[in-house]
């Protein structure tokens, strides 16, 4: 296993921008998959949000560019994400890796102006970041040709198939060489995920980063059990007794929106972000919050799945997660990169049996506390 980017066979200009990225020391998952990716091998990582994974299939990516034969014109390159947030932040990391303005980027994905878009594939974006139903959307109407990738990125592909895009992939996949580079990116391997694998890729490199459900280790886990009417008054409670930015988690666009609106009347700053907001509201809450100008973002579930801002001190469970892998993907926002977290679920009485299942699955003990008023007790 390498344990430096020097280590590798990179051509001259890529480690330069590693070196003026300050990219030194891989982290596990690019460890792991760049080596194979870059002697031409499909991939299959199993790896949390947070990793490092992003640049583990862009380096791949720009030393393929970069070693691109003249005549190759068109699409080279696509990558296919569950979210705008997600693909707008890929492309921007891309662009920062990139070694030439020639290696040109289209960002393709819904609830942005479609014109720019089009305008970037016509003048010959040799790499496509995209969501799967606008690519869909430009493939239906021949405006993208794909028949000339090289190498296809899944990344969360897990989220992605919640979302309902197998049907859409299935069809982009269509449209490609069999004969590209697969990688491939998912939380979990289960189910519907292993039949894309199977369907996909190509005896991959397996690599799979600790347990792929299971929280980091630096993130306190706390759950207080409360009644519903209760919960506004502990998460107040809990903004005034401790300091940080809070990620609030809830279950529906409209709570999301009532959350909020009640901590601004409180004097709390606070924002929201949901699939109802348009891609400009989701931009500015996303840039307001990571910028601290908010100290509080309240998300669901699919709208946050592209949040990627540091140093978040206090991931909520407002509303409790459906399943364990959300319990996962929502605390995995706090404590990363060896930083310390805290994460609390709001549970009511009826929903104990819930959280032990989640305690069950995760193989972990929260910390308990129960709510009478808001003054707590451990339980």
């Amino acid at each position: 296993m390498i344990t430096k980017f020097s280590e590798l066979s990179l051509s001259a200009p890529l480690m330069a921008r590693l070196n003026q990225n300050n990219f030194e020391t891989p982290t596990p998952v690019q460890a792991g998959a760049i080596p194979p990716a870059l002697e031409g091998r499909d991939v299959l990582a199993t790896a949390q949000t947070g990793t490092g994974k992003t640049l583990s299939f862009l380096i791949p990516i720009v030393e393929r560019l970069i070693r691109l034969e003249p005549r190759n014109i068109g699409v080279q390159a696509l990558i296919l994400l569950p979210t705008r947030e997600l693909a707008m932040q890929v492309e921007k990391a891309f662009r920062a890796m990139r070694t030439s303005p020639e290696q040109t980027v289209a960002l393709v994905v819904g609830g942005l102006h479609e014109g720019s878009q089009l305008e970037a594939i016509r003048r010959g974006a040799k790499l496509v970041v995209a969501t799967p139903g606008r690519l869909e959307d430009f493939l239906k109407r021949k405006l993208v040709r794909l028949e000339g990738v090289k190498i296809l990125v899944l990344d969360e592909v897990d989220r992605m198939l919640d979302m309902g895009f197998q049907p859409a992939i299935a069809r982009i996949a269509g449209m490609l060489p069999e004969s590209r580079q697969t990688l491939c990116y998912s939380a979990t391997l289960e189910g519907a995920v292993k039949e894309v694998a199977r369907k996909y890729l190509n005896n991959p490199a397996r690599i799979e980063i600790g347990s792929v459900l299971k929280p980091a280790e630096n993130v306190e886990l706390r759950t207080f059990e409360v009644e519903a009417d209760k919960k506004q008054e502990l998460l107040e409670h809990l903004l005034s007794a401790e300091e940080g930015s809070f990620l609030v988690f809830v279950r529906t666009k409209h709570g999301a929106d009532r959350v909020a609106r009640r901590l601004v009347r409180s004097g709390h700053s606070a924002t929201q972000i949901h699939g109802d907001r348009t891609q400009s509201q989701r931009n500015q809450a996303l840039r307001s919050f990571s910028e601290g100008h908010h100290r509080v973002l309240v998300a669901t579930d699919v709208a946050a799945r592209g949040i990627d801002v540091a140093n978040v001190a206090h991931v909520i469970n407002f509303d409790m997660p459906k399943v364990a892998e959300d319990f996962v993907h929502r605390i995995g926002r706090t404590g990363r990169a060896s930083a310390s977290g805290v994460a609390s679920t709001f549970a009511a009485p009826a929903e104990r049996g819930d959280l032990r299942k989640i305690e069950r699955t995760l193989a972990i003990q929260m910390k308990r506390f129960r709510v009478r008023s808001v003054e707590m007790s451990a339980a």
